[in-house]
């Protein structure tokens, strides 16, 4: 009796040493990232970074842990897609805008002027091969995609001088992001001006820009505009859609299991709907806190939009006979738009994404291939 005690005991003390020395395995192996983002804590954009690390650790907390750092806190905001590049950091949530001069296929991924809306980017990222050339983009740097947020078309130019007309635009200095915008905008007549999210606010109080525009109204309000801009033009046409995603160093991403990398995908996927009517919703409540702000809002006609287009496709065009990974990703927009035409006209008023008759022709885009 006193033998088997004793054997039970020492059974139940090699169970609790093997028990002791899983779980620490399973600690040590958990991986430990460090990320940031572009978006310091005052851009409401950053909610999207947040709400993806927090899905992450709800599912796959067990397997990996990111201790999550706002913008500007670790480094510049434009530092981190070489950072993500190196190693030196593992991960870094941003948009594709910001990093046209690496490849100008990037211009695509983070937004489009007067193309994709919010729901064609979902349709097109989910179901019309558009994750996948966020992949081929990106892997050029030894980085890994995960589109996690899409914006609808952004707010408009807010400033101290009215633009109500195309013809308003001639002389204009407007804080504006991307290089096919600065294209179209030059064609209008205006310069683009080049600033950070966080100096825009004083750049319109101090005259240095006639007008900018930075992300959706909700964002735009919480920034601050409405303290310094008296008028606002819409729509939005220079971004009529925008993705925020996260580049995640390749190396740290391959050394994940697979299972691991399923549900960081997941978690992308689940921020994408999310991020839909969760930015919608915040523009309508911005929109009325402009409002009642006082700032005086106009809108361009429907003449004066057909124009923009056209400008527009010029641009795409020649971006397209400039680059072929640009013009790939073109192709691929404008032919999920054609495809995906069979269904939408008919389905009309009811249908999703937008309607167009007047987009970039898919041969000429083809003939730069």
């Amino acid at each position: 009796m006193k033998y088997s005690r004793h054997l039970l005991t020492t059974c139940s003390l090699a169970t609790a040493v093997a028990i002791s020395t899983l779980s620490t395995q399973a600690v040590a192996d958990k991986a430990r990232w460090t990320m940031t983002t572009t978006w310091p804590d005052s851009l409401a954009l950053i909610e999207a970074d947040r709400r993806w690390v927090d899905t992450v650790h709800r599912i796959a907390g067990d397997e990996i842990e990111i201790e999550f750092r706002a913008g500007g806190t670790l480094m510049p905001g434009g530092e981190v897609f070489d950072a993500t590049e190196t190693g030196s950091i593992d991960a870094a949530g941003e948009t594709g805008v910001y990093w046209a001069g690496r490849s100008p296929a990037f211009a695509l991924l983070g937004t489009t002027a007067s193309l994709f809306n919010a729901v064609d980017y979902l349709n097109w990222i989910q179901h019309w091969g558009g994750f996948e050339l966020y992949q081929e983009v990106y892997n050029q740097f030894n980085i890994q995609y995960l589109p996690y947020a899409i914006l609808n078309n952004e707010t408009g130019f807010l400033g101290r001088t009215k633009i109500e007309t195309l013809a308003d635009f001639e002389g204009k200095r407007l804080r504006l992001g991307g290089r096919d915008q600065g294209r179209i905008l030059e064609q209008l007549g205006g310069s683009q001006v080049t600033l950070a999210g966080g100096e825009i606010y004083q750049a319109i109080e101090r005259g240095v820009v006639d007008g900018a525009e930075f992300s959706s109204p909700g964002v735009d309000f919480q920034a601050g505009f409405s303290e310094v801009a008296d008028y606002w033009s819409t729509p939005g046409w220079h971004q009529s859609a925008t993705v925020l995603g996260v580049m995640i160093n390749k190396d740290a991403w391959d050394a994940l299991s697979e299972e691991t990398q399923e549900k960081l995908k997941l978690a992308a996927q689940a921020n994408l709907a999310w991020s839909i009517s969760h930015f919608e919703q915040s523009a309508t409540e911005g929109t009325l806190n402009f409002q009642d702000a006082g700032v005086e809002i106009s809108q361009l006609s429907e003449d004066e939009l057909a124009r923009i287009q056209e400008i527009t496709n010029e641009v795409y065009l020649r971006g397209a006979c400039e680059d072929p990974m640009y013009a790939k990703v073109l192709h691929s927009m404008l032919s999920y738009m054609d495809h995906y035409g069979n269904w939408r006209d008919i389905s009309a008023p009811f249908n999703m994404s937008r309607t167009m008759d007047n987009l970039p022709s898919l041969e000429e885009i083809e003939a730069c291939l």
